[in-house]
């Protein structure tokens, strides 16, 4: 009886392959992942049909009753599964049925369909992981904040197109990639809006003739308010891609943060080593210490994106309205992706606070590497009163001769300097060698910079103390919207209960 209820004037059943391909991996991704939100949106949607007196108190009481057994049983039901249903949900309310019979059972469905049922509980399922990956994130935040603060007086060349550029700290470096973040989590926190809006009451596009309290069953499931369009209820799953892109975004900021770190691990910079829990050795060369998770964080950046652009295509030129293509494939790597994402970020976690910063070795090659001579040109004018164009071209060609005779950015002094001034202007330097290796300093240039954005310790403390803030109400804002959603869990399970009372 109940199976050829669900399957409506069809009468086969689904072919084997149907059910193989695509009715049991669907009850699987729901059992998994939406088992609880199927039993929240019947609770909710029994209470507002109570609350409008289409459904009686005693037919209420049961269905609820049934419900709250079958939330009972955890993360997954204990009855059996018959993927010749065609879907979860029937399963579900054939269970129901089984219980209370189909003149009280067969009511819970009244005024809904399965189309805004579906919407709404992908919605209550995102919302559980995305809560979940907010925190990750911000945790991997602020353990990069505490490795920032840790390495204020680390000193290193800065680089542009991966050459030497000019002096900076480890821990301005990183206030840069925390910018960068921040506005990743700023995206990711944005994409909460078009997520927590609720489905529930779109019917399976049309709306209904049913006096429904959409604004109720919006309430108790945590929702901000409901979607004001019947037909948007149904035909839409963009916060998934809300998320996807902006996790794909966040995933390739760490990338780069990744790049960055990997090559400074490697012996010829030598500027960072990742500790020995986050390495791998080489089964035949003994000196290696290969920076393995690294690489993982790197290419988990490419599966973030990938997921993100299989759902964007799968939207792509299909109706705007429910079908398959948009409600049954759009999200099914999702959570793949999420999962991707949550390892990235556990993963960058754990490797940040375990490298090692080699101070020493930074400060040595920033001595040397030429990262210092913009600061020279910048003394020459100071001092001598030529403009900057022609002391550029003075040092650059001071540095050409530096490089052709195999010395240090260290070793300049007014030897070097004076012969190519007199030929470039005829004249020479009023500089003594004190003063060009005081130029040449790169703790010196870093610690001078004092400006907003620059490279001074107080002002990397500065950037670094708006990065915490940031975070810190970023972290508030999550902590109030996770206890709206609790708050209206509490409620919605406190209404059950008076209700079956």
């Amino acid at each position: 009886m109940a199976e050829r209820i669900h399957r409506g004037k069809i009468k086969t059943p689904p072919d084997p392959l149907v059910v193989k391909y695509l009715i049991t991996p669907g009850i699987e991704n729901d059992i998994k992942y939406r088992y609880q939100a199927f039993l929240d949106c019947n609770k909710a949607h029994v209470l507002m049909l109570m609350r409008q007196k289409i459904v009686t108190r005693e037919v209420a009481s049961a269905i609820l009753k049934c419900n709250r057994d079958m939330a009972a049983m955890g993360d997954k039901p204990d009855f059996p599964i018959d993927p010749n249903r065609e879907d979860f949900y029937f399963n579900l309310e054939a269970h129901l049925i089984e219980q209370v019979g189909i003149e009280i059972g067969g009511q819970q469905h009244t005024a809904r369909s399965r189309n805004d049922l579906y919407a709404t509980c992908a919605r209550l399922a995102v919302r559980n992981s995305y809560f979940e990956i907010c925190r990750i994130f911000n945790r991997m935040r602020q353990a990069i904040i505490e490795v920032a603060r840790a390495n204020e007086d680390a000193v290193y060349a800065g680089y542009t197109h991966m050459q030497p550029s000019e002096p900076i700290t480890f821990a301005h470096y990183c206030s840069a990639v925390l910018n960068g973040l921040q506005r990743d989590y700023r995206r990711i926190a944005h994409c909460y809006e078009g997520l927590n809006l609720c489905p529930l009451g779109g019917g399976s596009m049309g709306s209904t003739t049913w006096n429904i309290d959409r604004n109720y069953t919006s309430k108790m499931l945590g929702f901000d308010a409901p979607v004001d369009n019947s037909i948007d209820c149904v035909a839409t799953r963009d916060f998934i891609t809300d998320i996807l892109a902006a996790l794909s975004i966040a995933a390739n900021t760490l990338s780069r943060f990744c790049q960055d770190l990997y090559v400074w691990a490697t012996p010829d910079y030598g500027y960072i080593e990742v500790s020995d829990s986050c390495a791998v050795c080489s089964s035949i060369m003994p000196q290696k210490k290969n920076p393995w998770v690294l690489e993982h964080i790197k290419a988990k950046a490419a599966h973030v994106e990938g997921c993100f652009m299989s759902a964007l295509n799968v939207m792509k030129n299909v109706i705007y309205s429910h079908c398959e293509d948009m409600c049954g494939e759009s999200a099914n790597y999702f959570f793949p992706a999420l999962q991707e994402m949550k390892m990235m970020c556990e993963l960058m976690e754990v490797s940040i606070r375990g490298i090692t910063v080699k101070k020493e070795r930074m400060l040595e090659n920033a001595k040397g590497d030429f990262c210092t001579v913009t600061e020279l040109a910048n003394a020459l004018v100071r001092k001598d009163g030529i403009s900057f164009r022609m002391a550029h071209d003075i040092v650059a060609q001071v540095v050409a001769h530096m490089l052709e005779t195999h010395k240090r950015a260290d070793e300049i002094g007014t030897d070097v300097v004076n012969p190519i001034y007199m030929k470039l202007f005829n004249r020479t330097t009023g500089m003594t060698d004190e003063e060009i290796r005081a130029a040449l300093d790169p703790v010196a240039i870093a610690y001078a910079k004092k400006c907003i954005g620059g490279t001074a310790p107080e002002e990397v403390e500065r950037q670094l103390n708006n990065r915490q803030k940031a975070l810190d109400q970023d972290n508030a804002e999550l902590k109030e919207r996770m206890d709206r959603v609790a708050a209206a869990k509490a409620a919605l399970e406190q209404a059950v209960t008076e209700a079956i009372a």
